[in-house]
């Protein structure tokens, strides 16, 4: 093995939380291989740079482009590309994100490279990355490797645990690629952002409301409650598709795929194609008032009863615990 790449996003100018993991996840299978770990942002600084050596990786190369100041999923992958070639890394991580699952089969294209998507667990075995991945909507996990000489991958967000362990080797530096306007056959014109309210992907903890809350207007009873705990509101795919609440917010197989510490589904009967998006999270707590719904078959805990009547109680005991 050469070099690792971690592709590292930023929304003007701040990193996310996905940072961290992809760079956890470099600087440890840098530990088990001997090699670099490299992380990639576009349009950094070095204030972002000390942040990332943090948590292991040797190198943060910088990438300052005005062509690359809107996001371009084809000029990106083509900058990383000259990167990766240039500083001979032959394994990439990205987060499975939706810029992450955009740009890693770009890359592994690019290459002529082996892709796995949506991967919970690396490990080295006789020289060989072994990665884990949910199949069958979640109901199976399967071992898999790459066989190409560049591997690409993608780390589904909040399963990879951020972990601090300083670098011996500190090293930055400003990569300038060859782009010019034409590499930019798409643009992402703007980014508008649903201010005080949390993405269900970066989450650590969500409330997630299903047709057993009867309406758009009993929602509130959710927000109260992820207020308290500064958590995010999702929804499944009825309630999103009866207009109750955004597509942003939908959690399931045609939505967003999440592992929150902490999943707490209230009104959801647990179809499959939810269970998908969420049956990795750490922790699944559910209120249903049928106790034979499907979604009490993977729970830790559950309460049976109406989460109309059931959600305010909770809400002011978890008030009167914080004080």
């Amino acid at each position: 093995m050469k070099n690792i790449l971690a592709y590292v996003e930023s929304i003007n100018g701040t990193i996310k939380r996905s940072a961290f993991e992809v760079a956890t996840a470099a600087a440890q299978l840098k530990s088990k291989t001997k090699t670099n770990a490299i992380a990639v942002i576009i349009n950094g600084n070095e204030e972002i740079a000390n942040q990332l050596f943090e948590y292991g990786v040797d190198q943060v190369i910088n990438i300052p482009s005005e062509i690359l100041q809107k996001y371009s999923p084809q000029a990106v992958a083509k900058a990383l590309y000259q990167l990766a070639s240039a500083k001979e890394c032959d394994t990439m991580l990205f987060p499975a994100s939706s810029d992450g699952v955009e740009l890693a089969p770009i890359l592994a294209a690019k290459f002529d490279a082996g892709y796995i998507s949506d991967i919970i667990e690396m490990n080295l075995e006789n020289d060989d990355i072994i990665v884990k991945k949910p199949v069958y909507a979640g109901k199976s996990i399967i071992k898999a490797k790459v066989n190409s000489p560049v591997k690409v991958f993608s780390l589904r967000p909040n399963v990879f645990t951020p972990i601090k362990q300083v670098s011996d080797v500190k090293h930055y530096e400003v990569f300038s690629p060859e782009l010019s306007s034409n590499d930019c056959k798409t643009i992402v014109v703007d980014t508008v952002k649903n201010e005080g309210k949390i993405d269900v992907k970066e989450a650590d903890i969500i409330v997630s409301g299903g047709r057993g809350m009867k309406g758009p207007e009993n929602f509130y009873l959710l927000e109260d409650l992820a207020k308290v705990l500064n958590a995010a509101v999702g929804a499944s795919r009825a309630v999103v598709d009866a207009g109750w609440r955004p597509h942003s917010e939908q959690v399931g197989q045609t939505g967003k795929t999440v592992s929150p510490s902490l999943y707490i589904a209230c009104g959801i009967s647990g179809a499959i194609q939810h269970l998908a998006g969420m049956s990795s999270s750490k922790v699944i707590f559910a209120i249903n008032k049928d106790k034979d719904a499907p979604i009490f078959k993977v729970v830790d805990y559950g309460i049976i009863g109406d989460a109309l009547d059931v959600l305010p109680k909770l809400t002011d005991e978890i008030k009167k615990i914080k004080g």
